[in-house]
């Protein structure tokens, strides 16, 4: 993966403030949602994702400055426990000399004292014979590789509460098909064993999915509750009435009073999102009033003759 930095467009001093300003754009101009027609998307998005799970991170950004993780999250071998003072990684192949003690030899049986106290206690694990000596290979002790791979996904309102099968494309190039369970709630992870990245002697690593909810078109989600702006005329709000009011499933029917203001909230128990815990939220419905578009020559008529026989003024608690 590339520079965290240079993924997400900010230099190495920028702020937090900036850094996520510059993921947030990034992340909206690369969503797949917005991008269906390039195949290319999906890796772009997951770039961008993973750029801002280093960066974006206080204790990941310092850890990755100082060379401590990689553009991927995973640790830098820092060479052998009281090898090379100068740090640097990689292996190296050291030759031995067998024989008694004196010039070229080791004395007794100080030999493996010798090994340990070079390597940290990692011990020989083979041999090869060649150039009058012996070369000892040495095992590493026992460092971790990280193999896990962290990918982000998003999906509708409605999938998030009916569960969703999609495909999801790694980092790696390969496609996977991810059931998502009913219920899934935005940041929650989904932990898919064995379908990380793999290398020799090591069991493969897992696959770690962030969900994200994309934005819903008129609903807006509250904790367990949704919130939703329902548009009324001006004579439902006056003479009151019945209107259909969208929720997650089938529409229903909610009675406006006679005599509503806009802005007024009700609430429709049971029809919100699922809770951890067991039930469901509530869908709080806010009236908006909304006039005829264009002029309306008679509304005026009508509205000049009632402000001059019923004037009021709602705004008289504000001075």
């Amino acid at each position: 993966m590339r520079d965290p930095y240079e993924v997400l467009g900010v230099p190495r001093g920028a702020s937090a403030a900036a850094i996520k300003s510059a993921y947030r754009k990034l992340a909206k101009k690369h969503h797949p949602d917005n991008n269906k027609n390039d195949p290319k998307a999906a890796a772009r998005f997951s770039e961008i994702n993973s750029a801002n799970e280093i960066i974006g991170d206080e204790d990941k950004r310092k850890q990755f400055d100082r060379g401590e993780i990689d553009a991927e999250g995973k640790p830098r071998f820092q060479g052998f426990p009281g090898g090379d003072p100068r740090g640097r990684g990689g292996f190296e192949t050291h030759t031995f000399r067998t024989g008694g003690a004196g010039p070229g030899g080791f004395g007794g049986g100080g030999f493996e004292d010798i090994l340990n106290s070079m390597f940290g206690g990692a011990a020989a694990r083979g041999a090869r014979p060649g150039g009058g000596g012996t070369t000892f290979e040495f095992d590493t002790g026992g460092i971790a590789l990280d193999l896990d791979l962290s990918v982000a996904m998003t999906v509708s309102l409605e999938e998030a509460v009916k569960g969703v099968e999609k495909r999801v494309r790694l980092p790696t190039g390969k496609e996977l098909n991810v059931k998502i369970p009913a219920g899934v709630a935005a940041g929650q992870q989904i932990r898919l064993k064995g379908q990380g990245e793999t290398a020799p002697g090591h069991r493969p690593g897992d696959l770690l999915i962030t969900v994200n909810i994309a934005p819903h078109p008129f609903f807006k989600v509250d904790g367990s509750d949704l919130r939703i702006d329902l548009p009324i005329t001006l004579y439902e709000a006056v003479l009151g009435g019945k209107v259909r009011v969208p929720t997650l499933g089938s529409a229903v029917e909610l009675s406006i009073p006679k005599n509503t203001s806009s802005g007024r909230t009700f609430r429709l128990k049971g029809k919100g999102l699922p809770k951890a815990n067991g039930g469901t939220g509530d869908l709080f419905v806010t009236t908006r009033i909304m006039l005829p578009d264009g002029n309306d020559a008679e509304l005026e008529t009508l509205m000049q003759k009632w402000r001059d026989g019923h004037p009021y003024n709602p705004r008289g608690d504000l001075s």
